[in-house]
This record gives structure tokens, sequence and C-alpha cells, in this order.
């Protein structure tokens, strides 16, 4: 591919985070791309599992005029003056036209995504190189699932190593073998969950087997690569002595001494959800697990006697 087409080439970035502390080591700028193979049912970022653009709807910035329902030409737009969310998107009509974003005054609606060229991107990410020299940080792809935008996503990272910068990527390994060997060369970090253990209860909830996360969390293990294995703790699912205990064991007799890190529940994506109009699974569910709690999944997974980090 020449420089030409490496520049005109683009993909859809939902947000674009600076000065993350937990995408990685040091500071870092993280880059949250459209697309997931995965329907996680508490995922933070539901916004990022559609590989198209989606209308976006702040109350907050709405005036109530009511121009984006007579602009709709599918009615999937309706106003209820009595509630606090005066537009409403019916989904399962919506075909992101994009009507009622060029007529919305304030940007009350407004896409969930941006269109980025590799180079655009690129220079957006670093701008506060000076930050990731200082505290050993980087860049990160994140999502979504970065690898849901291939292309795209290795080369965004080829240019930021080329530019000096330190790469990572936070994805679910749930792709091709041919893929992620592209990306070995531009990629200085692998961050992957291991959500869930058995193979039918992973594919139950969140739509997938894991037999292709599992082989690529070897792949890269034998290759020698900067690896870390994550595990969200969700109530009632992931947080579970019985599904902790196989993971940590996994993850142990991995190559490389590769760390297991255990992440607190975030309890902060319902507004996200009623935003999209879709139940969010874990609504009773206010706050993380407390540190007693917490410390009680540390220490199961270091049972297994291998390498475990805590993140709180």
């Amino acid at each position: 591919m020449n420089d030409t087409t490496q520049k005109e080439l683009s993909g859809l970035v939902f947000d674009v985070k600076r000065f993350a502390l937990h995408d990685g080591h040091g500071i870092r700028t993280t880059a949250f791309l459209k697309g997931c193979p995965l329907s996680c049912p508490w995922c933070q970022n539901p916004e990022g599992i559609a590989r198209h653009r989606l209308v976006w709807y702040d109350a907050q910035k709405c005036i109530r005029c009511g121009a984006c329902e007579a602009a709709c030409p599918l009615g999937a737009i309706s106003t209820h003056p009595e509630e606090d969310h005066f537009v409403r998107i019916d989904r399962r009509r919506c075909d992101s036209n994009g009507a009622c974003v060029g007529v919305c005054p304030t940007g009350a609606l407004h896409w969930d995504s941006s269109e980025y060229t590799v180079g655009e991107l690129a220079d957006l990410l670093e701008r506060d190189a000076v930050f990731y020299t200082s505290s050993e940080g980087g860049v990160t792809l994140s999502g979504g699932e970065p690898l849901d935008q291939a292309e795209f996503a290795y080369q965004v990272l080829a240019e930021c190593k080329r530019r000096g910068l330190h790469t990572a990527i936070e994805t679910t390994l749930f792709t091709a073998r041919a893929t992620l060997e592209r990306f070995l060369a531009v990629t200085d970090l692998f961050l992957t969950d291991l959500k869930i253990w058995d193979p039918q209860v992973h594919k139950e909830t969140v739509g997938v087997d894991n037999a292709l996360i599992k082989d690529n969390i070897l792949y890269l293990a034998q290759n020698g690569v900067d690896l870390v294995i994550r595990m969200p703790l969700i109530p009632e699912i992931t947080a579970t002595a019985e599904n902790i205990r196989p993971i940590a064991a996994f993850v142990r007799d991995l190559p490389g001494n590769v760390p297991f890190e255990l992440i607190n529940f975030n309890p902060l994506a319902s507004g996200k959800y009623r935003i999209l109009d879709r139940n969010y699974a874990f609504e009773s569910y206010t706050s993380p697990y407390a540190q007693e709690e917490y410390n009680e999944f540390i220490a199961v997974a270091a049972e297994q006697g291998g390498r475990v980090l805590a993140s709180g």
C-alpha cells in the first residue's frame, strides 16, 4: 500500500481520551474505534458495538424545537414535552440518514462517531508525545474492537510506530490469525480480555465462542509479545470463583509469565443504554465491588500461583 493510499484510508472513531492511565502503562491517549463482533451485556461503550454511525441524543443541549421530528423521513423520531428526554429515537426505524442531525440547531442530535484518516488520527494521537516520553506511556487503540477495522487500525499503529510512539491495542482477540500476525510488527503491548472460561456460557453471554480467543492468546504468548490478560468483574457472570480459577490457571501456564489483571466492576454505563433505548442488565448494581470483596477475587486468582495484578 503506497503512502497516498495510507493517508486516504479512513475509519470511524467514537471517542478519543487524552491522559488515560488505565489503557497501558504511563500516560496515554486512547482512540476508540467503532465495531465489535461481541455483544457483552455489560459493555461500557455500547455505541462502539455497531459498525455504522448512530445518531446520538444529548438532552442537556436540546431546546425542544421539534425540528428533528419534522425532518425525519422515516418517522423514527418522536417528541415528548412531558419528559426530561424530549426526543426519542426508534432505532428499529432509524437508518442513520442524518436528516435530524442536519437540522438540529444546538447539536443535541449528533453522530456518535467521527471519520478520521490515518494521518489525521496519528496527528491527534501524537499531540501529547511529550507526556508519553516523560511517563513511558504512548497511544492505545480500543473500541469496540479495533481489529473490526483491521486495516485502518494497522495503518494507524504503523504510522504511530514510525513517529516513535509506544503502541498498544485493547482487543478481544476474536479475529483471524492472519489478521493478528500483521499486528505483531506494529504493536508494543496487547491488552486482551478473557471474560468467561466455559465456551458455551461465553457464547450464550457475549454471542461468540471463546476457542479462537484462547488460541490467539496462546499464539501471542508463544511469540513473546508484551501481553496482559484482563477480566472485568461482572456481577453474577464473571465475578465467581468458578470462573476466575480456570482463567487464572490458564494465564499462569502461558509462556512468558503473563500477568492476569482483574478489573473492578464499572457501574457508569447505564446512561448510554438509555440514550440507545436499550435495557441495561446491571441497572441495580450502582457501585463497584467494595475493596474487601475485590480483594477476595484477587485472592482466588492468586491461589492459582500466577502473576496477578490488581487495578482496583
